[in-house]
């Protein structure tokens, strides 16, 4: 029985045209400048006849002075205690069964540093090397990454260590010298020991909403939200701690879109916008309450929040940088992971938030949520 008219399942498959490998770019339609990754290939002879567009970026060799040159002139690699990379593995004398350089850390000229693996392409399993494919990656973004999450647990650290240290040394105390202590002096050690408490929960509550946030999974539970009245509420707050009643201007513009969002999270977000205004602010605190487009495409209607102060306001050159982690408007406290925080719950909520001057010359933060309204509702 002939191969094209058997029916059995291995003669089907081996009747099949094979597919096109991974390799081969041209069999795709790719070209290799279009990769966002360095692509240089070197043939048979050890010469380059690849050389991409991120290679060239990379190494900052351009690509018609890299074709045709020996690998290791296009491409000179030393590994990290000096020594050169290619001369070290030897791709084309090395060991016959060798397939591939697992990906390292190795040096340009210059010190700049970069990420590299290696292909061996043979004809045969341990036949000579027809191909060395090698790919380059830059090794900034990674190192901003490690830089961020080095700041992260510094400043975690250093936020951690002062109330813990303040609980442990009040409660050490009380355990040791209880009846030395008059019932007003235990009250206010328990009142410190109960603040500081409080201070470490919302730290690691930060923490783990900034987890949430890289990783994104942060959760948004919408439910009908009245803004106003959630405004309202941190205003008395305030005014209940000892802020005059008349620093506080809340303008609402009637009527408003029925608002659909996370209440807990945008208590969160009030929480933070007012608490930088009143701290880092000077004179009335302003809220307004609009309806608005929304950010979001297919939907008419949104609800923004404005909140303006008379401060100082914040320097032009430090527009760009308030919502990255650890941006601090001065020198008054906070971790500076306060606003981070806040641009990623408006976000997960669909919405957009930006900084500017107010009229009065202060800062100015307005937030933009969608209505959000739930598809059995419209």
């Amino acid at each position: 029985m002939s191969v094209g008219t058997s029916s059995a399942p291995g003669a089907r498959r081996a009747a099949r045209p094979p597919a096109p490998r991974p390799g081969d770019l041209a069999e795709l339609g790719i070209d290799p400048d279009q990769l966002p990754d360095g692509l240089v290939v070197a043939d048979e002879h050890g010469r380059v006849i690849c050389f991409n567009a991120a290679a060239a970026r990379i190494t900052a060799v351009p690509a018609e002075q890299a074709l045709g040159q020996p690998l290791e002139t296009a491409l000179p690699l030393e590994d990290l205690e000096g020594r050169r990379w290619w001369q070290l593995t030897d791709p084309y004398g090395g060991l016959a069964i060798r397939v591939r350089q697992p990906e390292r850390n190795l040096l340009l000229p210059g010190g700049r540093e970069v990420l590299v693996s290696a292909r061996y392409v043979r004809a045969e399993p341990t036949g000579p090397v027809r191909r060395v494919v090698v790919t380059l990656r830059d090794t900034e973004a990674r190192r901003r990454t490690e830089r961020s999450h080095a700041e992260l647990i510094a400043t975690v650290a250093h936020e951690l260590r002062s109330p813990l240290t303040s609980v442990k040394g009040f409660t050490a105390t009380l355990l040791a010298k209880w009846e030395r202590f008059t019932d007003d002096q235990k009250r206010l050690m328990l009142e410190t020991v109960d603040a500081d408490a409080d201070r470490v929960t919302r730290l690691i509550a930060e923490l783990l909403d900034i987890s949430r946030i890289d990783s994104g999974r942060l959760e948004v539970r919408r439910q009908p939200v009245d803004i106003g009245a959630a405004v309202g509420r941190h205003i008395q707050a305030y005014v209940a701690a000892g802020q005059q009643a008349d620093r506080f201007l809340l303008r609402v513009q009637h009527p408003l879109p029925d608002l659909w969002a996370d209440p807990d999270k945008v208590d969160q977000v009030l929480s933070n916008l007012l608490e930088n205004a009143v701290r880092h602010g000077e004179g009335t605190v302003t809220i307004d309450i609009t309806p608005s487009a929304s950010p979001r495409e297919r939907e008419d209607t949104g609800t923004s929040v404005t909140v303006s102060d008379e401060g100082p306001g914040i320097p032009e050159e430090s527009m760009n940088r308030v919502f990255t982690r650890f941006w601090r408007g001065s020198k008054r406290g906070g971790t500076g992971l306060g606003l981070y925080i806040v641009k990623g719950i408006v976000e997960a909520h669909g919405g957009t938030i930006t900084v500017g001057r107010a009229p009065g010359g202060g800062a100015q933060f307005r937030f933009t949520l969608p209505v959000a309204a739930p598809a059995y509702l419209t």
